[in-house]
């Protein structure tokens, strides 16, 4: 997510296969932390904040004749089968018949939204995601999109993506997604070990994920990214280093490459899991550094975070042009834009404000029935929080910060108003993750791999909050 006021920073060097952290760092700077898809994270939203306080906020967007384009999510939540490791907002069912009234409510909530901003405003990037949007067949897909088409201007060249579960997805199904405009797909990997598959309760072969791979390049996608997980029930660093060289074989445009957290108390389904049956903290960092090591090894460019693209990937054309960005799916290549949030549990933003819909159907169709926006949790920004989310996405998204970019924009003095933070830099530094002078912050290569740490300093929330239990490690 760019800042606006802002100028682009000097883009970070592609090749950091030489500056990986040590171990010993990695696991001092193993923290639980977020993993800043915003600024104030979503935990931090409140119940004053409701539908009310979003209406003002697309009033104001429609008061200022807003020509910029906005990015919108919608949220399918329905899912066929229960993955275990799974945290998303999801219903799982077979009935299928439940698709179209929540189409139907979809429906309802864009004209809601089109009698405040009006119809046709121009959208640069659309992203399908859930539960499992391929849980809609064709038909449902053609009329999600005609809807979204004859409500919204989807500009030429907007980034359409989706998330594609291989166990419910076909090469006829991809002719589909690609004939309605999406360019792009995210496929749910996780892991390629059968005993590790059994123990998540996600059985797919690589043969089927290659099929599907094939059917996207002649078809013309644009990228194709695979989800991968580690810290899974049964992995080991055999199991999870064979996985990742099948991945590498089949050089996908993009991986990501997250790290299980383990949260029973907070999702259900976790609690199939066995905790036993996990792999130990070193056993899980060895995991991450082997993958790392594999993946720039085999000519992948470390994007940020747990992302990987191939040098000609639009994301590694963005990361070193300076120009990447961060919002709530993640990196981006779209600038700085309103995010409209479509569906249950959704979360989006409008200005200065961001928002939650109800996270259960029943909640999200009652506000509906009643012509009310399903927004039920939200936060206005203070120019704090606007601020420090300048800091924080600079520092994530370009690796670095120039205090004259911030004391230009907001008309501060940098160094005087992040003077603790500033101390607190000292220990990152002698770590060997940042490196700072009289200019601004520079993230060292090794840094990129622990960047979640260093914008952890400049968060006010996380420093006055000494539990972090709420958050997962950033490893």
């Amino acid at each position: 997510m760019g800042i606006k006021g802002l100028r682009h920073s000097a883009p970070m060097p592609a090749n950091l296969s030489l500056h990986l952290p040590s171990p010993e760092t990695l696991q001092r700077f193993d923290m639980a932390g977020p993993r800043y898809t915003s600024y104030p994270t979503a935990d931090r939203f409140v119940e004053a904040f409701g539908e009310e306080a979003y209406r003002a906020a697309l009033t104001q967007r429609r008061a200022a004749f807003s020509q910029a384009p906005l990015s919108v999510y919608v949220h399918i939540p329905f899912c066929e089968s229960l993955c275990y490791y799974c945290a998303c907002n999801k219903i799982i069912t077979k009935h299928h018949h439940r698709a179209k009234p929540y189409l139907d409510y979809l429906q309802r909530e864009v004209a809601l939204h089109t009698e405040v901003l009006g119809k046709r405003q121009k959208i640069s990037q659309l992203h399908l995601g859930g539960g499992s949007p391929t849980f809609l067949r064709a038909d449902e897909l053609r009329a999600l999109m005609g809807m979204l088409r004859d409500n919204f201007e989807v500009q030429a060249g907007a980034e359409l993506s989706i998330e594609v579960d291989p166990r419910t997805a076909s090469p006829d199904l991809l002719e589909t997604l690609h004939a309605l405009g999406f360019n792009r797909l995210s496929l749910g990997v996780q892991d390629y070990d059968p005993e590790v598959q059994l123990a998540v309760h996600r059985v797919q072969s690589p043969e089927l994920v290659q099929t599907l791979l094939n059917a996207a390049r002649q078809r013309g996608f644009d990228s194709v990214n695979f989800d991968l997980i580690y810290g899974l029930p049964k992995q080991t660093l055999a199991s999870f280093e064979r996985t990742i060289s099948q991945v590498v074989e089949q050089r996908p445009d993009r991986i990501a490459v997250y790290a299980y957290a383990h949260l029973p108390a907070r999702f259900k389904p976790q609690r199939r899991i066995h905790a036993q049956d996990l792999p130990a903290p070193a056993d899980k960092l060895h995991m991450l550094m082997a993958a790392q090591q594999r993946l720039l090894a085999a000519g992948y460019v470390y994007i940020g975070m747990d992302h990987f693209a191939l040098p000609n990937d639009d994301l590694a054309v963005a990361q070193r042009r300076g120009r990447l960005h961060r919002n709530f799916q993640g990196y981006s290549t779209q600038p700085d834009c309103d995010l409209l949030a479509l569906g249950v549990s959704a979360i989006g933003r409008m200005g200065a404000t961001y928002h939650q819909n109800a996270k259960t159907l029943d909640e999200y169709y009652d506000a509906l029935d009643h012509g009310r926006l399903p927004v039920v949790r939200g936060l206005a920004l203070t120019r704090d929080d606007v601020v420090r989310r300048a800091v924080i996405m600079a520092l994530m998204c370009q690796g670095q910060l120039q205090f004259e970019d911030i004391n230009q924009a907001y008309l501060m003095d940098f160094k005087r108003y992040f003077a603790r933070e500033w101390d607190a830099l000292a220990e990152l530094e002698e770590a060997g993750l940042v490196h700072t002078d009289m200019q601004g912050v520079t993230v060292t290569p090794a840094g990129r791999f622990l960047v979640r740490a260093v914008a952890m300093v400049f968060d006010r929330y996380v420093q006055a909050d000494l539990d972090r239990s709420r958050f997962s490690k950033i490893m």
